[in-house]
């Protein structure tokens, strides 16, 4: 167990505040209660590789990484021999190796962020702008012209709206979606009848649901049993010209099939997610007129990002005073890596 630190280091801690692409982290909690106990830097642009970021943090004793913007692998973990404690934002990151954490003894504790209405808003506000040609539209404003390079958009209202993971996000989705006139089905793999009645919506199996859905809004968690769980068969059945919104995690949609569907203009996207993340500059996705992208950011508000860094600085503070709080992996405790100060 853990003595606390009760007296000035003879060394301060390192922390590393990673992927804050929105230059945001520093205004978002109060850092400066870490005066004379560690020192902060903050990391604004993705790493290259896992070699560039090993290389990067390798000094560090704490990292804050911002979800799964960076993938913690084993091998990473491996090669950050200092690295004592993940101050992780959010609850669960599928890209971090929790089991080679507890493995090599670093320590894992998370933070709460209540995220729905950030997501589940810019998933509803994706549906609306593929169905009214809104980004298109823009466009052609800005370049001087008028409606002569719109197409005409879709009016929801009568439409109907087919929710792929009725958790949260999916029921504040469907509630936007019947306050706009929809009808709205439901699937999951754990979906019930009584369940999606329960939530005024219609249950209705799989393939079934992207035939009849004008518009298929995905709101499952990434995990083995959901990768890929839309695949060629079920963007094949959607109805030509439909909408898929995907504001969940990229690799759920079959990324080969999403492009075939997407390159005969079948169907239509609003995309907040990617299979690749940052999205490569020359990704097909960032050219496809029918397709409106966002660059994962669904989560981000202040609300969130000042609960997310919040929880974190507690817990780094926590940490450093003897008693971790918010543990992911408690095991790490029984065989942690040298913590200095720290008994």
């Amino acid at each position: 167990m853990f003595e606390g630190i009760n007296e000035m280091p003879d060394k301060l801690f390192r922390v590393a505040i990673i992927d804050d692409t929105q230059n945001i982290a520093a205004e978002a909690a109060e850092w400066n209660k870490l005066d004379g106990r560690a020192e902060l830097m903050f990391f604004h642009e993705p790493f290259a590789d896992e070699a560039d970021a090993a290389k990067r943090l390798r000094s560090f004793d704490i990292v804050v990484p911002m979800r799964e913007r960076t993938a913690f692998t084993s091998s990473l973990l491996e090669h950050l021999p200092g690295l004592k404690l993940i101050a992780l934002t959010g609850r669960r990151a599928p890209s971090l190796d929790l089991q080679a954490c507890t493995r090599l003894g670093i320590l894992v504790c998370n933070s709460s962020g209540d995220t729905d209405a950030a997501t589940a808003e810019l998933a509803f506000a994706l549906i609306m702008a593929c169905a009214r040609n809104v980004p298109l539209a823009d466009r052609a404003m800005r370049s001087g012209g008028w409606q002569e390079s719109v197409p005409i958009g879709t009016v929801l209202e009568g439409k109907r709206l087919g929710i792929v993971g009725l958790g949260r996000l999916g029921t504040r989705v469907a509630g936007y979606g019947k306050a706009f006139g929809m009808e709205v089905g439901a699937w999951s793999q754990n979906l019930t009848k009584e369940r999606a009645e329960a939530a005024g919506v219609r249950f209705v199996e799989k393939l079934e649901l992207f035939k009849m859905s004008d518009v298929i809004s995905i709101h499952l968690v990434l995990s083995d049993r959901t990768r890929g769980i839309v695949g060629a068969a079920e963007l094949a059945a959607m109805k030509k010209g439909a909408i898929l919104v995907n504001t969940s995690r990229g690799p759920i949609v079959s990324e080969s099939a999403l492009l075939e569907s997407l390159a005969a203009g079948r169907i239509r996207a609003g995309l907040d997610v990617f299979e690749r993340e940052p999205l490569p500059a020359d990704h097909p996705l960032r050219r496809f007129a029918n397709v409106v992208t966002t660059p994962h950011f669904g989560y981000c508000a202040p609300h969130v990002f000042r609960q997310y860094y919040g929880e974190s600085l507690e817990n780094i503070l926590a940490w450093l005073d003897g008693a971790p709080i918010r543990i992911m992996n408690p095991d790490a405790l029984a065989h942690g890596r040298d913590t200095g100060n720290i008994g």
